[in-house]
């Protein structure tokens, strides 16, 4: 342990490979052909939006696993999570694989939730070769938390856009054979609440989580926003990131100049009408297998602080009028 809520890694995992697919909207943005593959059926295949979800995680999984040369037997664990309730996008589209699961929930946060956690259990020497898998879909979110598509509700300028997409991640030890990024330490996020209630302003909610493991993890590894190449948010869209640079200013840190967010990377908002941009757990999780991972492995940058946010609620908490907490999993990715 190091300060208040971080770990850093005596022998440092470091993640191998990835695999990463996204749906047709996530192909024509910007980084379009930066992912392995592009659906240009939203179904995938599926019956039901869920089922594509599931469709999405399997799909992901195997591709990380062919660019290994692998099989599903290879995999001693899984730590996979998304959006939907109970987790059935992961629980339904992996089951396939008859690898120990270990289920997951940190919201839009589970991408890093998840490698946190593997990191955890793969520097411990507890397994070698590990899996993280997360995904979201447009339509099953929207279905989860909002409103019926057919309802064709207007979305407000501080919406996001849910990603379609999903990414698998393989984490072995210190040291394995083509490494070229590795974990040094993670910083668990607190439950932060600051009493927001639009589930249409996402960033919002998650900012003040995002502004508190920032603070927490600088301190904790006596460290400063320089030391880094790049701080990356996971999905607080534009409105999140003006409220996080706020909240950190009253700290006395600015990281405007290192900051990046992958909800504002994954779609072009003006031509793509995504308002503040992307969001859902596989947002974060396609970019940094896509692009993130590339920049680090080319060694353009040497340190990433990667910090996916989510926001806590669920349909229940909302119909019921609760607020919607927020939190955010740091984890810090060097160059080998």
């Amino acid at each position: 342990m190091l300060g208040k809520q971080s770990i850093q890694f005596q022998n440092p995992p470091c993640i191998i490979n990835s695999g990463s697919i996204v749906g047709s909207k996530e192909g024509q943005g910007p980084m379009g052909k930066l992912f392995d593959k592009v659906g240009y059926d939203d179904m995938f295949g599926a019956k039901t939006w869920e089922e594509a979800e599931s469709a999405l995680q399997r799909e992901a999984l195997q591709i990380m696993l062919e660019k290994e040369k692998l099989k599903k037997e290879d995999l001693q664990l899984i730590f996979a999570g998304d959006l939907l309730g109970q987790s059935i996008a992961s629980s339904f589209g992996l089951s396939s694989f008859h690898t120990p699961h270990i289920g997951l929930y940190g919201a839009c946060s589970t991408c890093g939730l998840s490698i946190s956690v593997c990191s955890m259990a793969v520097a411990g020497g507890f397994v070698d070769r590990a899996a993280c898998v997360t995904s979201s879909h447009f339509a099953s979110a929207e279905k989860e938390f909002r409103f019926p598509l057919s309802y064709g509700n207007q979305r407000p300028l501080s919406s996001t856009w849910t990603v379609t997409g999903s990414a698998a991640f393989l984490i072995a030890p210190d040291g394995a054979p083509k490494a070229q990024t590795k974990i040094t330490g993670v910083t668990f996020g607190k439950i932060m609440d600051y009493g927001v209630k639009d589930s249409m302003n996402m960033g919002a909610c998650m900012a003040p989580a995002a502004a508190d493991s920032i603070k927490q993890h600088l301190e904790d590894f006596g460290r400063t926003p320089a030391d880094y190449d790049k701080i990356i948010t996971g999905d607080l869209g534009s409105v999140g990131r003006d409220l996080l640079f706020d909240l950190l200013s009253q700290s006395g840190i600015d990281i405007a100049k290192q900051h990046m967010d992958c909800g504002m990377e994954i779609f072009d908002s003006e031509k793509q009408k995504t308002n503040a941009g992307g969001s859902g757990c596989g947002c974060s999780a396609v970019i940094l297998s896509a692009y993130i991972l590339k920049k680090i492995e080319e060694g353009v940058w040497k340190r990433v602080l990667f910090l996916p946010t989510g926001a806590l609620l669920s349909k229940t908490s909302f119909n019921e009028g609760q607020t919607i907490p927020g939190i955010a999993h740091g984890v810090v990715l060097e160059h080998v």
